[in-house]
C-alpha cells in the first residue's frame, strides 16, 4: 500500500482513549485525500493497551501496531515509529487527545509551503507545574541549534519530511531526543498554532522523576551548556579568588594585619569546594554518558508487531533495532 502521510502515536497506558483518536484522525486525514497509515507504538504501560491496538488494526489495514520490549520512554517510542513509517511525510501526535487531529491541516499547510518541519505550537499550555518547567529546559537547550524563536515553539505535535530520518539513521544511543535529531537533518523549522484540549481521559505517564531525567538527559546528551556554565563558574570563582587574595594581602601590608574570623576563610573555602564539586558532577554526567554510548544499548527493542497487508512488507524498524520473538 502506497501512502502519502504516516502518524507515529506514542502509547502509554492510553487504551481508552485509543479508538476515538483513531475515529478523529481518520476522519482528518480523509479530508485532505492523501493515502495515509496510523502507527501506534506501545511503550509497555503495563494495560491493555497492546490488546486495543490488535482490534484495531485488524478492523483497518490502515493501522499498524509496535510493542517495545520494554518502557523506553516516548522519544524512543517516537523514533521506532518514525524508523518504521513508509509515508512521504511524517505526523507525530500524542496519545491523550490533547493535541486535536482537526488541526493537523494548518501543520500540512505550512509544511507545503516549503518547510521541512512544522510544530504545532499551543496557543496556551494545558499541562502540570513541572511538566511545563521540564518544556522550557528542553526549549533552553534547543536554542543553541534551532534559534531562539523556532525552539520556543517546540511541541510533541509536529509534522516533517521523512527524508530527514537520514540523518539520523546511523544513530543508536539510549538517550533519544527527536526535535534534536530533526536539527541534524535541515534548518528549517516552522510552526503554526494550534488548539490544545485538556486531558479528560487519564493521567500524565511524567512523573517527577522522569521529568528530572528528562531534563538533564536534554541538557548533557545533546548540549555542551552544562559544560559552558562548568566553565563560565570556574572563571568567576578564579577571578573573585584573586580578588579575595588581593584584599588580604593588601589589608596585611596597609594595615598591619590579617583578615580575623574563622567564618570568612570557612565561607571561601566551602563556596570554591561547591563550585568544583558542581563541575566534577557535570564532567561526571558527561563520562557516565561516553559509557552507556560505548556500550552501543539500542535505543529501542521490538516485542511483537501487528501483521501488515502486504507480503513481504517488514517494517524498517526491523533492521533498526534487536526484535524479541514472542
Amino acid at each position: 500500500m502506497s501512502v502519502s502521510l504516516s502518524v507515529v502515536i506514542p502509547c502509554y497506558r492510553s487504551q481508552a482513549t485509543l479508538p476515538e483518536l483513531l475515529r478523529r484522525l481518520a476522519s482528518a486525514l480523509e479530508a485532505t485525500k492523501d493515502p495515509f497509515e496510523v502507527i501506534f507504538v506501545e511503550d509497555c504501560g503495563g494495560d491493555d493497551t497492546w490488546q486495543v491496538i490488535q482490534e484495531l488494526a485488524s478492523k483497518d489495514a490502515r493501522v499498524r501496531g509496535i510493542k517495545l520490549a520494554r518502557n523506553y520512554g516516548q522519544h524512543n517510542a517516537l523514533l521506532c515509529g518514525i524508523r518504521a513509517a513508509r509515508g512521504e511525510v511524517i505526523i507525530t501526535i500524542d496519545d491523550d487527545l490533547q493535541n486535536p487531529p482537526e488541526e493537523i491541516h494548518k501543520l500540512l499547510a505550512k509544511l507545503h509551503e516549503g518547510h521541512d518541519v512544522v510544530y504545532g505550537s499551543p496557543q496556551s499550555e494545558t499541562h502540570g507545574f513541572l511538566r511545563n518547567q521540564a518544556s522550557r529546559i528542553t526549549k533552553l537547550a534547543l536554542q543553541g541549534t534551532m534559534g531562539v524563536e523556532s525552539a520556543s515553539k517546540v511541541s510533541a505535535f509536529r509534522v516533517f519530511r521523512t527524508r530527514l530520518r537520514n540523518a539520523f539513521e546511523a544513530y543508536r544511543s539510549p538517550s533519544v531526543n527527536i526535535d534534536v535529531l530533526l536539527t541534524w537533518g535541515t534548518t528549517s523549522f516552522s510552526s503554526v498554532n494550534v488548539r490544545q484540549d485538556d486531558r479528560l481521559i487519564g493521567d500524565s505517564g511524567y512523573s517527577l522523576k522522569k521529568l528530572i531525567n528528562h531534563a538533564i538527559n536534554m541538557m548533557t546528551g545533546f548540549s555542551v551548556l552544562p559544560l559552558q556554565i562548568a566553565s563560565l563558574l570556574g572563571i568567576t570563582f578564579g577571578v573573585l579568588g584573586m580578588l579575595v587574595l588581593t584584599y588580604v594581602v593588601g589589608r596585611y601590608f596597609i594595615a598591619g594585619s590579617a583578615v580575623p574570623g574563622f567564618t570568612f576563610i570557612a565561607s571561601i573555602v566551602a563556596i570554591f569546594s561547591g563550585v568544583q564539586l558542581f563541575a566534577l558532577g557535570i564532567f561526571g554526567e558527561y563520562l557516565a554518558r561516553m559509557h552507556f554510548r560505548s556500550m552501543e544499548r539500542p535505543p529501542y527493542t521490538l516485542l511483537h508487531e501487528t501483521p501488515t497487508q502486504e507480503t513481504g512488507a517488514s517494517s524498517t524498524a526491523l533492521s533498526s533495532a534487536h526484535v524479541s520473538q514472542p
